[in-house]
């Protein structure tokens, strides 16, 4: 993490010069939450509609923080030496990440998309750790305070940073991007999230591709050549592309510099090659082709920088993923849960239900899906979509909760019948009739937008079934 003097932070984040006597204070780490102060961090007061750091800057300075930024229009700053003085707190953070970034010079590779970016990233890493040391996001610190936080705390002999960005509206990716200046950014792909604030696809899109804005000059874009919405945007006048850019695309069809050539489910996840991989099968310890398109990006991530196929094959066999990402968890009784509460869309919710569907099972498949919310005007229209996605052929029982999945269970009831579809809006009852259908030899999918929060239903499945 950052281990600068007070006076080298006031340079990088453009503040005034704290007093003379406490320019060479060493402070260590960058801390914006006052309940997490560490001895000799550097305290960032934060300001927002409901909350103001600075009421806590004082306080953080006598729990051992050596330092902390101060707003000038926030009146006068505590007393001491250990303050900056800045015009915005939450710009001087991001000034701060990106002088660090450029001392400290690492390759970067950027990575955004609807869906599959943290997964991506998580197999970027596991792949490019192989040969390099790698920092990456953690969990979903993915915006505009996320994002140089995550620059922070990475170690000084770093020699490429992977960094998650996230948006839900236009600008959003442009600024993190800014701050990254990456030399790869990937694409994963286009999806309904956010529709309620953008209006359309083709504006998520724009949105996505507001990554290049950032991309060093001669730099590499790897998208999703699957999605035309990308082309199309990238055609239009208003895209500027660095100068020099290269540009790399994955996906299922064979038109793409790189397309699978083969691909197998089994219990251990997905063995696949590639169509710049055919001598070699790589096996990807999760279940879904959607995650076999995830690991292409990555593969060309390593590719280009000289990742050997044994280093990718043993990265692959390393893979640890952030959580709640079809999470197959085993219980002790035998029953398979599929853990994949964290977020939701149409394409992604459809992507874990072509995991349960193609998965082999000896008893059951129940698909417990939740509301996908931020869709916008059609949101019921989506609903009905997946209703209608799900095949009886392959899947037992449906079960949704929340206002908005009642649609997904309308639906499903058309080909289903209404005796293997139920709808829930009480968690403690659902729980209950999966704790009665369940058994060992079944497999159970949990998929809902993060404001659902299934994975509580699962947690409660779990421990009952431990219990009994």
């Amino acid at each position: 993490m950052i281990t600068r003097t007070l006076g080298q932070i006031a340079a990088m984040c453009a503040g005034e010069p704290p007093a003379a006597e406490a320019m060479n204070i060493p402070l260590t780490g960058v801390v914006t939450d006052s309940r997490k102060i560490t001895t000799g961090c550097l305290f960032v007061p934060l300001t927002g509609d409901k909350f103001d750091g600075h009421h806590y800057a004082a306080a953080s300075l006598a729990a051992g923080a050596a330092g902390t930024l101060w707003q000038r229009d926030k009146g006068p700053a505590p007393e001491g030496g250990g303050v900056i003085i800045v015009e915005d707190t939450l710009e001087a953070l991001q000034k701060l990440s990106a002088a660090y970034l450029n001392e400290v010079a690492p390759k970067v590779v950027a990575v955004t998309g609807s869906n599959g970016k943290t997964t991506t990233k998580d197999i970027i890493m596991a792949l490019l750790e192989m040969q390099y040391k790698v920092h990456k996001t953690e969990g979903n610190f993915n915006n505009h305070i996320g994002l140089p936080l995550t620059i922070l705390s990475m170690a000084e002999d770093t020699e490429i940073a992977v960094l998650e960005m996230g948006m839900s509206s236009r600008g959003e990716i442009a600024l993190l991007a800014s701050l990254a200046a990456p030399d790869i950014a990937v694409i994963t792909n286009v999806g309904e999230s956010h529709l309620l604030q953008l209006g359309s696809r083709k504006e998520i899109a724009r949105a996505k591709l507001e990554i290049v804005e950032g991309l060093k000059p001669g730099g590499l874009l790897i998208y999703n050549g699957d999605e035309p919405l990308l082309t199309e945007v990238m055609q239009e006048s208003t895209f500027k592309a660095p100068e020099g850019m290269v540009s790399f695309r994955f996906g299922l069809n064979g038109d793409n510099d790189d397309y699978p050539t083969g691909m197998m489910s089994h219990s251990g996840g997905m063995t696949f090659t590639s169509s710049l991989h055919k001598e070699h099968a790589f096996t990807l310890p999760l279940p879904g082709q959607h995650n076999v398109v995830n690991a292409l990006a990555a593969l060309a991530v390593a590719r280009h920088f000289g990742v050997t196929e044994q280093n990718v094959e043993n990265g692959l066999s390393k893979l640890k993923l952030t959580g709640m990402r079809i999470e197959v968890i085993k219980t002790s009784s035998g029953l398979t849960l599929l853990n994949d509460a964290y977020n939701a869309s149409p394409t992604s919710m459809k992507a874990a239900i072509d995991v349960l569907q193609t998965m082999k099972c000896r008893g059951k498949k129940i698909a417990v899906l939740g509301d996908m919310l931020e869709l916008g005007p059609d949101e019921i229209q989506f609903h009905k979509e997946i209703g209608y996605y799900l095949d009886p052929a392959v899947t037992d029982f449906v079960y949704t909760f929340g206002p908005l999945s009642v649609h997904i269970a309308e639906a499903a009831k058309e080909r289903f019948g209404n005796e293997r579809v139920l709808a829930f809006t009480d968690k403690s009852e659902l729980t209950a009739v999966l704790i009665e259908k369940c058994s060992s030899k079944d497999i159970v999918l949990f998929k809902g937008s993060r404001g659902m929060r299934l994975e509580e239903v699962l947690q409660s499945l779990n421990k009952e079934i431990k219990e009994t």
